[in-house]
């Protein structure tokens, strides 16, 4: 799978790491994650109901013994299924691994994920639900409706697509979340979420976590190519110096965009680029 991750700061800080309103109860809230089903495959499993490849679910409601259960504000938990694998959004760090929907349950052998800090019920949240997935729970598909359970505990998620709608890419201010290097090394700098873009017509405007810029951007179906880029230039050292290379490195030559719900993908050929969030 394709979680390797630095988590990477001077100092580590407390990083609130999800941004969508919500509760665990009714209308409570989840985050979004990924990964396909590997032997015992998403397709059609005794789970019921259907295929989860390449599905992405978002929670609507959390209960455990009868009563809703509050989530870590602005967060949700969600579940995104692609290649054999389930990634998890948990309010914190992203966890994930290979995943089998054999005999109705999510059974997954290895957990791994990101490493940033965050603060005590974000992390705790972490743990609740790396637990939930340790302990292969059942899953019911219904439509746009997947339902886990585990002993008392029940979560309902839906259809991220039906929660969450995609943001459109024109106009929309992208603040970075993760740098990703060579398409299997991801790392996030405290103060990250300062860089950001904007893309209004044939112009693209931002700044780098250090300087202001601006240049030409051409669409072209699913490619972006940036062209003209020009920046104050202010001098930027450490942490600022890293974030700024690695976002102007991205905004050369073409790349690949997809946005899926309030996140936004770059990634060029080489597999370099930046997951953003609509803010």
């Amino acid at each position: 799978m394709r979680i390797v991750v630095a988590a990477v700061a001077g100092v580590m800080m407390l990083t609130a790491c999800g941004s969508e309103p919500s509760t665990g109860g009714p209308g409570g809230g989840g985050s979004t994650s990924s990964g396909p089903t590997s032997s015992g495959s998403a397709s059609s499993a005794p789970g019921g109901g259907g295929s989860l490849d390449g599905r992405s679910f978002l929670s609507v409601s959390v209960t455990e013994d009868g009563k809703p259960k509050e989530l870590a504000p602005k967060t949700r938990i969600g579940l995104r299924f692609a290649d054999g694998n389930v990634h998890a959004e948990t309010g914190c760090n992203e966890v994930g691994g290979e995943v089998s929907t054999a005999g109705g349950k999510l059974t997954i052998d290895v957990l791994g994920g990101t490493e940033m800090g965050c603060d005590t019920p974000r992390q705790e949240q972490q743990y609740w639900v790396e637990q939930l997935l340790k302990d292969r729970p059942t899953w019911k598909l219904d439509a746009d409706t997947l339902t886990l359970t585990r002993g008392t505990t029940t979560v309902v998620l839906k259809d991220r697509k039906v929660v969450q709608p995609d943001k459109v890419l024109d106009g929309t201010r992208w603040s970075l979340e993760t740098v990703v290097e060579g398409g299997d090394t991801e790392w996030h700098l405290v103060g990250s979420e300062k860089a950001h873009l904007t893309i209004s017509g044939e112009r693209i405007t931002g700044f780098t976590g250090c300087n202001d810029f601006q240049g030409v951007v051409a669409t072209t179906g699913n490619q972006l190519t940036f062209s003209d880029l020009v920046s104050t230039q202010k001098a930027c050292a450490g942490d600022d110096g890293k974030l700024e290379k690695a976002f102007v490195t991205t905004l050369k030559g073409q790349v690949t965009y997809t946005i899926e719900a309030n996140r936004l993908q770059l990634r060029a050929a080489d597999g370099n680029g930046l997951d953003l969030t609509a803010r």
